[in-house]
Formats: structure tokens, sequence, C-alpha cells
């Protein structure tokens, strides 16, 4: 299934059915409902993007708000588009907004309620995982790098090894990010991903104009989460791309970086 668009008290968001029925507090944002000006109009979740801290601050007031989660009790993600995934704990609660991230991980994993787990994208790909059985979430950001390093797999990985989780238990959505349409690249990417997945990689690649790539990084990452056990019935995705809807995401090759983030966040309730 697609995920939907949904306005709570003025933030936009994407939300997955599947992670609703799953009954967890999630949402992919969008650049819409926030305090933020200029190149960063107007809900700027990047905080380390240059724009205001105090305006922030307020855009995730805004969003923990709607989604219903303590601001306090946020975790995020210091991503260097590596496969590395923190396990995460009430030692953690206040890393990034309060706090300093201390570590580098590109995914993150809990069985806490009331943490919010919070990665960011602009282009590349957010990505988050329950079981409801085990009452287990993850957030993964995943780039083209991590996407070939296969970073949803790692997470997947890590949630059945230190909680027990059932990959056929398990639902993902896979969010608002740069698509095949879109991602056009060179010779690197596409060389990156048959090398991690062989013939397997071929249908997620295509022709693109004088000698370039179009690769499809929501495709890849449901294959891996396939791979991983988790049932394509129990993944949802954005049909969004992030770079053919400037005004509603950001996206880093429109702005050529001069941007805000959106980010993905999700928490056992």
């Amino acid at each position: 299934m697609e995920l939907m668009d949904k306005t709570v008290g003025g933030i936009l968001l994407q939300v997955s059915p599947r992670l609703t029925e799953a009954g967890v507090a999630h949402g992919f944002t969008t650049r819409a409902g926030g305090v933020s000006e200029g190149i960063y109009a107007s809900l700027n979740l990047g905080a380390n993007r240059g724009d205001r801290p105090e305006r922030v601050r307020e855009n995730y007031g805004r969003v923990c708000s709607a989604l219903g989660v303590d601001m306090g009790k946020m975790v995020f993600s210091s991503q260097v588009h590596g496969d590395q995934i923190r396990c995460v704990t009430t030692a953690d609660m206040g890393k990034g907004l309060d706090r300093r991230v201390d570590y580098d991980a590109d995914g993150l994993i809990t069985d806490v309620p009331g943490i919010t787990l919070t990665v960011f994208g602009a282009d590349c790909l957010t990505i988050l995982l329950c079981d409801p059985v085990r009452r287990v979430i993850g957030a993964v950001h995943a780039g083209w790098r991590g996407t070939a390093m296969g970073i949803v797999e790692r997470a997947v990985e890590k949630m059945v090894a230190l909680y027990g989780c059932r990959p056929a238990d398990m639902v993902a959505a896979i969010g608002p990010g740069i698509s095949r349409c879109c991602f056009e690249t060179g010779e690197d990417v596409p060389n990156a991903m048959t090398a991690a997945l062989g013939a397997a990689a071929l249908p997620y690649i295509s022709a693109g104009a004088e000698g370039k790539f179009k690769v499809d990084l929501k495709g890849i990452n449901t294959l891996r989460l396939n791979r991983s056990g988790i049932l394509s019935t129990n993944i949802d995705i954005s049909g969004d791309c992030t770079l053919c809807k400037p005004d509603k995401y950001w996206s880093h090759r429109y702005t050529k970086g001069e941007r805000g983030s959106q980010a993905a966040l999700i928490s056992l309730l």
C-alpha cells in the first residue's frame, strides 16, 4: 500500500496504514506546518543546517504534539551513510535536540515505550520498522551507500538477534525520497548495487541520458526487506519523489544543498 497524507494540528505528514494498524505513533514529515523562514520554510527539522535553534525547537514541538509523543524522549541518529545500527535505551533519551549525539549510526532500534526514534532525509530514504508482536521498532536512513550496504537488512537482523523478532511478523514503511524517475547517476551507484546484489539488482537499474543510469532505491530496499523475511504485503511505500515535489519536500539535489531536512519518527505508545 502507499503511504497516505494526513494533516494533524497544521502538520502535513505521510503515514503508513500498516504502522497505524500496528498501533505505533509515527510519521514522515514534509515542509508544511512549521515556523522556519527563508530556505528553511517552514517545517525544518534539521538542527545542524544553519536554521535558528529556537525555530527548530518550535517545529519539533509541533510535530511531537501532532504525534502525541514527548519531545524530551526523542533520540536522533548521527548519520554517516553507513550500516551501523544503534540499540537505543533510556540512557539515550534526549540525544539530538537537548544532548550531543555521541555515536554514529544510520539505524536506530528499541523496545522501550515512549522513546521516539528519529532519522533524517532530503532525497535519501527513511524507513520505519515495527514488530507489533515483540513490540520493537526501528528507524533507518538509507542513502544509496546505505542501500548498497544493506542497512535495512542489518536493522532486521539486529532486531531478531537482540529482541527475538520474527521477520514474518514485522511491518515496514519506506518514506518519501528520490525515486527512479529522478535519481540519475554515474556508474558508481549501479556498480555498488550489482556488486552487493548481483543480477537481482538489475530490474531496479535502467539507462538514463548520455551514459547515465537511473536507480530505484525504493525498489532495492523493498527487495532487501523481502530478503530479510518481511513479506511484501507488510510493506507500505511512499509514492512521492522528493525531487519531483520540491514545494512539499526538501530535495538536496534540487536545492544544491541549501535546505532544511525532513524527519521520520516512530514511537511505541
